[in-house]
């Protein structure tokens, strides 16, 4: 393993994230996986559990993108599929992560928050190509370590093939969303996303107009003006567009 490797291993192995105690995993429904997983393009899923880094529920669709043999490929495989250039990117923005949740807000929230990223991985024909990185963790041990986590990688080349090395947290149960960080910001100075700022992006994505929208969550067609006003704000976006684009690059619809 090389030392960029090593580096990222290390954030799921401190002290603070490493599980120490098998957990028991939530029962996985069909409905449960399409909820959390959005997809743009050629996708799989897999659990891995970072109590001994092993994976279960793997979807045949990983031998489509990677070649890899869902009864073979280990958590190293899909790891090593990741381009040197953006190994760092990746570690820094799972570090920020886990300093978030462990130092800011209770450790129990990662429950709560969808965890979103760009990163290069080594493709089937053995190309590289733009993946979206999607998390969500399932369960964490007794002492608030990592257990296990749903990972849902979506190739999005077809899309743009430049990586932003932005990321995004999503919330979920009325959490609030953070979109589009830099690793190294400080995330009290970021525009929080409200659940109904994020429903109306929803929305607006499935090609609702303002007045459609505004019948779908029972409120004034001004409410709606002024929530689509404050995200383009927030998001830093020059129109519903570049929001709608942004959006699907950071698997949030």
């Amino acid at each position: 393993m090389n030392s960029e490797l090593q580096k990222l291993q290390s954030v799921w192995l401190e002290t603070q994230n490493k599980g120490i105690e098998n957990t028991e995993l939530p029962r996985i429904t069909f409905d449960n996986l399409t909820n959390s997983i959005i997809s743009t393009g050629p996708f799989y899923y897999y659990v891995i559990d970072f109590y001994d880094m092993s994976l279960s529920h793997i979807s045949p669709g990983i031998t489509e993108v990677h070649g890899f043999d869902p009864e073979t490929v280990t958590f190293q495989d899909v790891l090593e599929a990741i381009h040197p250039d953006d190994i760092d990117f990746t570690r820094k923005a799972e570090a920020f992560a886990a300093d978030y949740f462990y130092n800011n807000v209770s450790r129990e929230k990662i429950l709560k928050y969808k965890k979103c990223y760009n990163l290069r991985g080594r493709l089937k024909n053995g190309e590289y190509g733009l993946i979206n990185h999607q998390a969500l963790m399932l369960t964490l041990d007794s002492n608030g370590g990592y257990g296990k986590c749903l990972n849902i990688h979506t190739q999005i080349d077809h899309l743009t093939n430049q990586n932003t090395y932005k990321f995004s947290l999503i919330g979920l149960e009325d959490e609030p969303s953070y979109m589009n960080l830099e690793v190294d910001c400080n995330i009290k100075n970021v525009n929080q996303f409200s659940r109904r700022e994020i429903d109306i992006i929803k929305h607006i994505g499935d090609g609702l107009n303002t007045n459609e929208i505004a019948q779908k969550l029972f409120i004034s067609v001004e409410t709606v003006k002024k929530h689509r006003n404050n995200i383009l704000n927030k998001s830093d976006c020059k129109n519903t567009a570049q929001l709608i684009r942004n959006s699907v690059l950071q698997g949030l619809i």
